[in-house]
């Protein structure tokens, strides 16, 4: 199980020492402490490995909203200046006035790039693209936008830790002495993870992590890496292309992605803030007590139409969950599957309650009158049925989990189940 498990933390990019120590750790604590009642030997080390990780990540901590400046470093290729905009939108939809230096000097149209996203967010920014000299860029911006709450300052990234860099940093940091240093990290940067933010932390001390581009299939294990070494915590991650992608940093939602336990927290979240508190409760209590007909899929699949693109979606739930991953919405390209999910609704609005409520009675001859309502091909048709089919197996599989369907009753602010005659 420890092998599984170590498997597991190195394919997620934790650095191999700190894989060893963890493990270790766990296993001590696995043969010394005794699994809690109803729960299994295996979901006990799950737990134990888990809490280290929680541990060694903290608390996470929330920005003060009050006037401040930040740094922010990093190496060349990490989205430190989309980030830097993305930080500014932060903290500007909370009221926050945001001015913004663009003291990377070295890159080609680095002024340029920040300019262009400021102008997209409405904030104002700093630069000089004939500039030579960093730190000098640094004091003018400082003086002009003097009356921001939040000063922001995008520095020069590298291809490696250069001396030069590391010299710039440290005079950058001494002339703005920010209140908050950020190391901006790739999600995919892996094991170079712990080398290089000791680099950073010797040079200026940082105060937190910005993990980026997890909207892709990294996990970011290096961050674990990153967090170790600096004992500094991640702060915030970066979610997507979009200037709202910046999320603030929950520990045990990431460390239950990047485990594979997915995290149903945030997937309940997105369907509260997709539905009204009626219709939330409604879907719940048919798909709990087992009732789940085309008419409820199709019900599901206009909340999914609001909770966002099916590949975040599904990146939420844990591995096997349902019987959905391996599942047509996960091997498929999402946009090929909203696609297909779109012709869904089409064929179930050329249906008839009565074979919306009766799913099964939908034999050849419904089928050929539905296709031809619909204007799809028969085998479309028997696409959706065997779609409905995989579904009803997904809903049966929570409704029977009791851990899950308390979890999803207390979310929903709803009492047990056993009420809706389970």
């Amino acid at each position: 199980m420890v092998r599984d498990i170590q498997r597991a933390l190195l394919q997620a990019d934790i650095n191999v020492r700190l894989v060893l120590k963890i493990t270790k750790e766990l296993e001590r604590r696995a043969l010394e402490e005794k699994p809690p009642a109803g729960m299994s030997s295996r979901e006990h080390v799950i737990r134990i490995i888990y809490e280290e990780l929680v541990n060694i990540l903290g608390e996470g901590r929330d920005v003060g909203l009050d006037k401040h400046v930040i740094m922010m470093v990093g190496l060349y290729g990490q989205g430190k200046t989309t980030t830097t905009a993305k930080l500014a939108k932060y903290f500007q939809k909370r009221g926050l006035k945001v001015g913004l230096i663009a003291a990377d000097v070295h890159r080609p149209a680095a002024f340029e790039q920040l300019s262009q996203l400021a102008e997209k967010i409405k904030v104002q920014v700093y630069g000089n693209p004939k500039a030579s000299n960093g730190v000098a860029v640094v004091k003018n911006g400082m003086k002009k936008l003097h009356d921001s709450d939040i000063i922001i300052i995008d520095t020069a990234g590298r291809h490696a830790l250069e001396d030069d860099l590391i010299d710039e940093m440290k005079r950058i940091a001494k002339a703005a002495k920010p209140d908050e240093r950020f190391l901006v990290l790739d999600a995919a940067v892996g094991q170079q993870a712990g080398p290089q933010s000791q680099a950073f932390h010797d040079a200026v001390g940082i105060t937190g992590v910005i993990l980026t581009k997890l909207d892709g299939t990294a996990k970011g294990g290096g961050a674990i890496s990153a967090v170790s070494v600096t004992k500094a915590p991640i702060t915030f991650i970066g979610v997507g292309e979009h200037m709202e992608d910046l999320e603030k940093f929950e520990p045990p939602r990431f460390i239950s992605r990047l485990l594979g336990m997915g995290d149903l927290q945030t997937l309940l979240e997105k369907a509260q803030e997709s539905m009204d508190g009626g219709d939330a409760e409604q879907v719940a209590k048919k798909m709990m007590s087992g009732k789940f007909t085309l008419i409820e899929l199709r019900e599901q699949m206009e909340m999914l139409a609001k909770m966002g693109p099916l590949d975040k979606l599904m990146g939420l739930l844990p591995q096997g969950f349902g019987g959905m991953k391996g599942s047509m919405v996960e091997q498929q390209d999402p946009k090929e599957t909203q696609k297909r999910l779109t012709q869904f609704k089409v064929i179930m609005n050329s249906m008839t309650d009565y074979e919306l409520q009766h799913p099964k009675e939908i034999k050849s001859s419904r089928i050929k009158r539905i296709s031809r309502g619909a204007g799809v091909d028969h085998k479309e048709v028997r696409s959706l049925l065997k779609y409905y089919n995989m579904s009803q197996k997904a809903v049966k599989g929570l409704s029977s989990n009791r851990r899950m369907r308390k979890k999803l009753m207390k979310q929903l602010q709803m009492p047990e189940m056993e009420e809706f005659n389970m």
